[in-house]
């Protein structure tokens, strides 16, 4: 492979499909070499054949391999990192589906595939045991099809770095790319014919190591193209040059040279975040050849800026990343009269932005592993800030399908080393903030039918005592949450009660009345013991809790539905001056401040606690309130679950609720003047626009046409209103509380003016 290795884009998106396996019956051959079993290991694929394709016709080329393709044809790039992480269930690999055509021409053709085979587990990644390729397309009639007419051999320049390598959390490993060893650099384009050995049949497809073959259900990665650093800085140290390459944001990219040398100089390419969270990542080093090259790592990092390390005598001629990334858009927005909350909101999307890719990662470096506690919070913001449903839909799916047999789930997955369960966190993702919580927003039945037998079969785990309450249940990790201070009795049944709510629902809305009233029940049995065991008239404390009061269990207590409004005054004391929880549970107890209608005291609680984060020069939100703190494990600067905010700004401060086909929006402004936030939504963007002075209140929606629902305009401070008008016309509201005026909705745009 010639040195420039990746050049061009193609944007792709294919459609998300509930069927396990292929809907059409595959032709082609896994294929590979007789000893591709060794981690590391990087193929090249060739197929020169003869093709009458037809203009206008699409082509679906349906691609697999473990671990990841780059696909070129004719010369040109057409697929730029292919191929999702095994797997969507323990067996079996994922498959890409793409369009092809355009790089297609009448006559010769030549299709040419590099393979890199990560050949080791990981927390997001179940080694297969075997690199092959998979590759099926018809032209016009015309099968193209791998099998033992391609040809295939071990890439020669790339190779195994010395130590340190990226820890065992990722099933990656650096990149090493020797240009001296690159014998055919132009291999993959229609010049040259290769004496190269033909490619052995190893399997027919749904068959050997890589099981059945499921239809890749996210798009194809956003691509921004090569770009230029917005800033570089050089320093000499001696005889080495080290150049940091700025980039505009914590970005998930690939790093580019261009370069003039002599043989044999190293050129080490790592990011500031090499060693985020405390362990090495991944990083690349090259090996020039004589004269000018170009090379880009194929390997996805992040950070802040990139750091170039070189012999001083290397002449740079260019230096440019490429940002890869899930193909959405990062629509959602939040500006207002406070510049703090603004901040805080941008960091958040910015966190999300490299939170996504093969999956819902908690981080984009020690571990990009799909933790469901990160990913129960991260799916709130999803659906206000994107449009990546099909991300959330493939990691419940994923998570049902990886249920051990005796009914334990557990996460991360797909995982090949790792198998333990932590409760709390499974209750979560199949209670009323995840299974259910995607629900409401999408409507989706047919997802919530697919995986409600693997809920009930986790929930039969559980048993509850003679008072009511549940039984404490180990798992294999007991974690509810970074920090001291953790009061196990309260989150445990807290977290259950989440758990029964969310399986109540669905069990209601799947027609299983045994289920449901097997469910409620229990919960009815729970909520007095509950109060009656962990009330002590000031907070929510167990028995052997013997330092004070954990500010988790506070907000847990309401956000789960087992606390009392009449409650919150005593609570609100102890949360507005204790502060044990990480930023994993922290989204929960400011979003009971919310919910008990006391938002400028949810916002103080905030600004607080995210006040280094948002002063900080860093683009992301942390792991946990320190960075490298051995309290958080370490720290990663950028983890998805401290994202918590943005959904609370928009769910409550902007007042934006969906549940499937109805909006409600009840705004609490806290002490803003104004603000402005853009929702995503099932059936398109929701707008809302608020103001507020001395003599007049205003709020301005815009919504989808075909919603219905409630609006309210907030009132400041309990006041009322003399006259209200709605689009210029004086109207009498549908209803009124304490907090809100309140009128139907109706679609389009609605303006509210309350005179005071």
């Amino acid at each position: 492979m010639r040195s420039v290795l990746f050049l061009g884009v193609l944007l792709l998106t294919t459609h998300f499909t509930l069927a396990q396996t292929s809907p059409t019956a595959w032709r082609a051959n896994w294929i590979g070499i007789p000893d591709s079993t060794g981690a590391n290991a990087w193929l090249c694929f060739r197929k020169d054949i003869t093709l009458s394709p037809k203009k206008g016709q699409p082509v679906r080329a349906r691609i697999a391999c473990d671990s990841k393709y780059w696909l070129y044809i004719n010369g040109q790039m057409a697929v730029f990192e292919g191929q999702l992480k095994r797997g969507p269930n323990p067996a079996d690999s994922y498959y890409d589906e793409v369009d092809i055509a355009r790089y297609l021409k009448s006559g010769r053709n030549i299709i040419a595939l590099v393979v890199w085979y990560f050949g080791k587990d990981g927390f997001s990644h179940k080694n297969s045991g075997r690199a092959g390729l998979l590759f099926e397309a018809d032209v016009a009639g015309q099968p193209l099809l791998s099998d033992a007419t391609w040809q295939v051999r071990r890439h020669p320049a790339f190779g195994q770095t010395g130590k340190p390598q990226p820890n065992y959390r990722l099933p990656e490993s650096n990149i090493h790319f020797d240009a001296r060893q690159d014998d055919a650099p132009d291999w993959f384009r229609p010049a040259p014919q290769l004496n190269w050995p033909r490619a052995m049949v190893l399997a027919k497809p749904n068959e050997g190591p890589w099981g059945n073959l499921v239809k890749r259900p996210i798009p194809m990665w956003h691509d921004s193209g090569l770009q230029a650093y917005p800033k570089l800085e050089r320093e000499r140290r001696g005889d080495t040059l080290v150049v940091r390459a700025y980039l505009p944001q914590n970005l998930l990219i690939t790093p580019y040279l261009s370069v003039r040398s002599r043989a044999g100089q190293l050129i080490d390419v790592r990011t500031d975040n090499y060693r985020g969270g405390s362990e090495p990542n991944i990083r690349a080093e090259y090996i020039t050849k004589n004269g000018l090259q170009t090379f880009e790592s194929p390997a996805f990092v992040n950070g802040h800026y990139v750091i170039y390390r070189m012999p001083a005598d290397v002449e740079i001629i260019a230096l440019k990343y490429r940002e890869t990334r899930f193909d959405t858009d990062l629509s959602g927005t939040f500006t207002s009269s406070d510049p703090f909350l603004d901040r805080l909101h941008q960091k958040a999307l910015n966190t999300l932005r490299v939170g996504l890719r093969d999956h819902i990662h908690d981080c984009p470096d020690r571990e990009r592993a799909q933790w469901w506690g990160d990913v129960v919070i991260t799916m709130g913001e999803l659906f206000y800030a994107t449009n990546a449903v099909s991300a959330i839909r493939k990691a419940i799916l994923e998570l049902a399908a990886w249920q051990k047999p005796d009914g334990v789930l557990y996460s991360p997955i797909p995982a090949g080393n790792w198998k333990q369960e932590l409760p709390p966190q499974m209750l979560a993702s199949i209670g009323k903030f995840g299974f259910w919580h995607y629900y409401e927003n999408t409507g989706d039945r047919a997802t919530i039918a697919r995986v409600y037998p693997a809920v009930k079969k986790y929930l039969s785990l559980y048993r509850t005592d003679s008072s009511g309450l549940v039984v404490h249940r180990e798992g294999g990790w007991l974690w509810h949450d970074w920090g001291s201070k953790v009061d196990v009795p309260v989150l445990d049944n807290a977290w259950y009660y989440v758990a029964l709510d969310g399986a109540a629902q669905m069990a209601n809305l799947l027609n299983q009345t045994v289920d449901f009233e097997r469910y409620t029940t229990i919960m009815r049995r729970l909520k007095p013991a509950f109060q009656r065991v962990f009330w002590t008239g000031n907070g929510y404390r167990s028995a052997g809790y013997k330092t004070g009061y954990d500010d988790r269990a506070q907000g847990m207590a309401v956000v789960s539905g087992l606390s009392e409004a009449e409650q919150w005054p005593a609570m609100k004391q102890l949360l507005d001056t204790t502060f044990n929880a990480g930023p994993y549970l922290e989204k929960y107890i400011l979003e009971a401040y919310f919910q008990r209608n006391d938002a400028q005291a949810g916002v103080a609680r905030m600004k607080k606690r995210y006040k280094i984060m948002v002063d900080s020069p860093l683009t992301t939100l942390w792991e946990g309130w320190n960075i490298g703190d051995p309290t958080y494990g370490g720290g990663t600067y950028n983890h998805g679950w401290t994202g918590g905010p943005l959904t609370l700004l928009h769910q409550y401060v902007a007042g934006v609720a969906v549940q499937n086909d109805s909006i409600t929006i009840m705004p609490q402004p806290a002490n803003l003047t104004q603000f402005t936030a853009k929702s995503n939504g099932k059936k398109g963007a929701v707008t809302v626009r608020y103001k507020a002075d001395g003599t007049q209140t205003s709020l301005t929606v815009t919504t989808p046409v075909t919603v219905r629902g409630r609006v309210g305009l907030p009132k400041q401070n309990g006041s009322h209103y003399r006259e209200i008008q709605v689009n210029g016309v004086v109207v009498t509201p549908i209803a009124e509380t304490s907090t809100h005026v309140i009128f139907a909705l109706t679609s389009g745009s609605m303006r509210i003016e309350g005179n005071r």
